[in-house]
Formats: C-alpha cells, structure tokens, sequence
C-alpha cells in the first residue's frame, strides 16, 4: 500500500524491506518489489522473512494473506474509510513497526484536518476514479470523507456499491467534476471533455493516500477546488 508504506519510512527509517510495485514515495525508497496490491508475489515476500506484513482490507486479497499466515507470518490489516479512521490506523501501523514517539508529521496532519479549508457554498461534484467504463466514489469511501471535509458533497455518496459504474447520460446535477490522476490518470487532454460542468484535476496522492501527504492535503486539494469554483 503506498501511503503506508511512505508512512513507514518517514517514521521507521530501515524498518522496510520490501514494498509493492506501486510505491513510489519516498523516492529513494531502495527495497525489494514484491508486485502489486492485488497480485503479490507471495513466495518472494515469504523468503525475506519479514517480522510482519502490513496489509489493507481493500487493496489486499484475502487468500494472499491466509497463505502469508500460514507461512508463519503475522499479519496487520488496516482499514480506513475516513479522516479520524486513518490517524488511528496510521498511529497503530506506527506503533507496530517500533515506533514509541509520535512522528511529526502525523501531528502536522492532524492539525491540519482540524480546521481544514471549506467551500462555502458547499458544491455538488462527481468523482470519476475509471473510464472505459465510467466508474466513481460511492459511499463510504476515504476519498468522499475527504472531499466532504473540505465542503464537497458526493452526489453518489448513498449509492449501495462503494465504486458503482455510472451513465454520464444519466448522471445528476454536479456543479463540479473532480478527476483524480489515478487509479485512472486524468488529465486535460482525457476526461474534463466529458463533463459540461467544471473539472478539478487532482493529484491521487493528496486524496485518496493516507500517510505524510495528509498533512498537505486539505491546502492542496482547497486551493485547486477554489481555483475552480471560486
């Protein structure tokens, strides 16, 4: 998981020693890759015996963790579906990893999202997360509490599914667009031409990661989200 595993190595430095194919910060993060979130590399992972693995209810599959477990491996999922939720996990991976003094950067975070910046109006906007099929933020998600905290409302925030599949010719009122670089990387060029109401190109990292980038979030994601609706 990217956001725990910059979490790690700003709090815990040398505690790594392996991380997903898709763990890009810290930059200079020198340890072995074991795939991806959803295809580990279970026997490579195993072999560097590692005294425990840090996985996500979500991202992670559960037969990849049984088979860890059964190799004698213990185990740490998290879950995180919104703010306070993430401190917590995040507090906890922490302490497990060794971890006696609280980083500072997870204080910054917190203050942060304590008094974060918040549209007023509040406005109404879509998330696309997919194209090719459309997909978006439903309910219950880390990315609509986020969102929500800084004054925007999910329209599919009530949908049963949590990343339900969405008709644009269908889609209701939104005042805004929100597109992400990833899962999907958006971009000028590749999604705002989709949408009559105005797009917000925002960086994944600041929304949907929790770890060191919270602590910028709400500046980052408010300033973009002004710059668009005012």
């Amino acid at each position: 998981m990217p956001s725990l595993t910059e979490a790690i190595a700003a709090s815990a430095p040398g505690a790594l020693v392996g991380a997903t194919d898709w763990c890009t910060h810290p930059a200079d993060l020198d340890v072995v890759r074991i795939g991806g979130t959803k295809n580990p590399a279970v026997d490579r992972i195993v072999a560097l015996a590692p005294d425990l693995v840090i996985a996500n209810e979500e991202e992670n599959r559960e037969p990849d963790l049984r088979a860890l477990r059964a190799a004698g491996i213990e185990v740490l999922v998290t879950e995180v579906r919104d703010v306070p939720q993430a401190f917590g996990e995040l507090a906890r991976v922490i302490a497990a990893c060794g971890v006696t003094e609280r980083p500072e950067w997870l204080a910054r975070a917190e203050a942060a999202w304590a008094a974060p910046p918040v549209l007023r109006p509040r406005v109404r906007a879509v998330v696309p997360i997919w194209r090719r099929p459309w997909m978006a933020l439903g309910r219950d998600t880390f990315a609509g509490d986020v969102l929500s905290r800084l004054g925007v409302d999910n329209v599919y925030a009530t949908h049963p599914e949590r990343y339900p599949r969405i008709a644009l010719d269908e889609l209701p009122h939104v005042d805004l667009a929100i597109l992400p670089d990833e899962p999907y990387r958006f971009t000028a060029a590749d999604g705002p031409e989709s949408f009559t109401a105005p797009c917000a190109l925002v960086g994944g990292r600041h929304l949907t990661w929790y770890g060191p980038s919270l602590a910028e979030a709400p500046g980052v994601l408010g300033a973009v989200l002004r710059g668009v609706v005012g």
